[in-house]
């Protein structure tokens, strides 16, 4: 755990925003707020003398421990993203042996004192769990959809939306169904929620998938722009294994931490396509132009890859400008703003779209997060003060609409 020593010693005398927090959801998190209908839509069993959970009865193998009693210790594969594998450790040894789970990960009180530990003065906490449901419930819209809610109860309940005002918990969205969509963005919003999160794929609904940057999406939309609610995309399960699997001829379902894959999996997992394919659909299907306030935050998929897409976008663009209101480039600048993690170079990013869409977030306590969050200093020391000032805090709390203290 942090150490308030370290803490002191680093924090600079400017507001710090980790806009990629987490949390372990408890074992009821997914269950205590279920419709009578749906008690057996998940389920927890054990198998071998382990705790699994099902998902309208299939067993989930993404998170290995989903109940969280053990978890891997925080930032234990920090040093695995930053500089490799040079010794091709597996990944047993690379995240060492699990911790109990302390109060600070599951409770929010808790939590905030851990944040004074760390240095930080407010934070985009995010639930881990859930990342699991659409894609393997994405055959029953409507289960998914209750589960979700069921969830969101249980947040709002455990942590609220926004606590103390310094912690923004944010619940979720399946986009599956609209009019369920809208009716759970209201029930959110009435709620205090300033940010949701999305997942980065198709939205399944009784027609199958199809991504919900189209128009029949809109209702969803324009509800999203007028309250000024945040979309949080962060990467997800976002179905791309099945792809993977024809690729490589087999049937594995995605894994959180297995470095041991094969050599063509790990590649495509690292290029970033979901996150890719999600922002070209925004932009190429009109979302961003049919509602141009419209804020999305994308969150823990990296920042290396946009300079590269929004060329691209760009040069597909001229070939056809008759399709596009706006440049792609200058679409994305309109609407988005992106959390680049502690493993990215940053200099790329900053050229392509300005330190002002740019966040900072740590990813704690999960395994490739850091250990101390406020050691991603290290990655922008060597930039003028103001513009760390903007991408440890400054541009998260702009973004929502919070006040921004001034410049010495």
């Amino acid at each position: 755990m942090a150490s308030d020593n370290i803490a002191s010693a680093r924090k600079p005398d400017y507001p710090i925003f980790d806009a990629d927090n987490h949390f372990y959801e408890t074992p009821e998190a997914l269950t205590k707020y279920l419709p009578a209908n749906r008690r057996d839509a998940v389920q927890f069993v054990e198998v071998d003398g382990r705790k699994k959970i099902l998902f309208l009865g299939r067993i989930a193998e993404f998170i290995p421990n989903p109940t969280f009693e053990r978890i891997g210790r925080p930032g234990a594969q920090e040093q695995y993203f930053k500089h490799g594998n040079p010794e091709g450790k597996s990944s047993r040894e690379l995240v060492g042996p699990g911790i109990d789970c302390p109060p600070s990960l599951q409770n929010p009180a808790d939590r905030l004192a851990l944040m004074d530990e760390q240095g930080l003065d407010y934070a985009l906490t995010l639930p881990t769990l859930v990342s699991l449901i659409e894609e393997r419930m994405r055959e029953n819209p409507d289960a998914c959809h209750d589960v979700v809610h069921a969830f969101n109860e249980w947040m709002y309940e455990k942590w609220s939306f926004l606590y103390e005002d310094r912690i923004f918990a944010t619940p979720v969205l399946n986009a599956g169904l609209v009019d369920r969509a809208v009716a759970e963005l209201e029930w959110l919003v009435e709620r205090g929620a300033k940010t949701i999160l999305m997942r980065p794929a198709p939205a399944w609904g009784y027609r199958g998938p199809r991504s919900f940057a189209l128009p029949e999406f809109d209702p969803l939309w324009e509800l999203v722009q007028d309250t000024g609610t945040i979309v949080v995309l962060h990467v997800s399960d976002s179905g791309y294994d099945r792809y993977y699997n024809e690729w490589h001829g087999a049937d594995v379902e995605m894994r959180s931490t297995s470095v041991e894959s094969n050599p063509f999996k790990m590649a495509t997992l690292f290029n970033h396509y979901p996150i890719q394919d999600m922002v070209t659909s925004l932009i190429c299907h009109g979302t961003f132009w049919r509602f141009p306030k419209a804020k999305v935050l994308l969150v823990e998929n990296g920042a290396g890859w946009v300079p590269g897409l929004l060329q691209h976008l760009d040069h597909v663009a001229e070939k056809a400008p008759q399709m596009y209101e706006m440049k792609p480039s200058e679409t994305f600048m309109q609407n988005v703003w992106v959390q680049a993690n502690h493993e990215d170079v940053l200099p790329p990013v900053i050229d392509a779209i300005g330190v002002d869409r740019i966040m900072f977030g740590s990813d704690y306590p999960h395994l490739e997060g850091l250990v101390e969050p406020l050691s991603y200093l290290d990655n922008i020391v060597d930039m003028p003060i103001e513009d760390q000032r903007k991408i440890m805090g400054g541009n998260m709390l702009g973004l929502l609409g919070l006040e921004v203290p001034a410049t010495a």
